[in-house]
């Protein structure tokens, strides 16, 4: 590796639409959240509260890859349950943006003749944990 190369960025700040509300009514809306390991996509599998409900799959995800919600640290499913819909929305996509799962296109193949070639995706992308 070059000695003029750029570190590897796992952390990435953010700013919710709305914002976090705590118990005593402060909200918090800059936060911070990492890379996703290998773990973090496969421990949610084996939570009882995903395999009952398996959209609760983004809820875990998140808690495990949000590392601060303004001054709180202690980031856990019960506070992203309490995040507005539309943060939600936002951190999803966050996520999906910093772990390059969302590139916009999808490789497809012709079934007659076999060419390779890429289309854009839905305008909408699916939430975490949805198929």
């Amino acid at each position: 590796m070059p000695d003029n190369a750029t570190p590897l960025r796992t952390e990435f700040d953010f700013e919710l639409p709305h914002g976090y509300v705590d118990d005593a009514g402060t909200v918090h809306r800059r936060g911070s959240m990492r890379l996703a390991t290998a773990r973090d996509e496969l421990a949610p599998l084996i939570d009882q509260r995903v395999r009952e409900n398996p959209a609760y799959l983004g809820v875990v995800l998140l808690s495990l890859v949000i590392t601060r919600l303004g001054t709180v640290t202690d980031i856990h499913a019960g506070v992203v349950e309490r995040l507005f819909a539309q943060d939600l929305a936002h951190l999803q996509d966050l996520y999906r943006r910093i772990n390059g799962l969302d590139s916009g296109h999808s490789a497809v193949s012709c079934p007659s003749c076999g060419t390779s070639f890429a289309v854009p995706g839905p305008e909408t992308g699916s939430r975490l944990g949805e198929a």
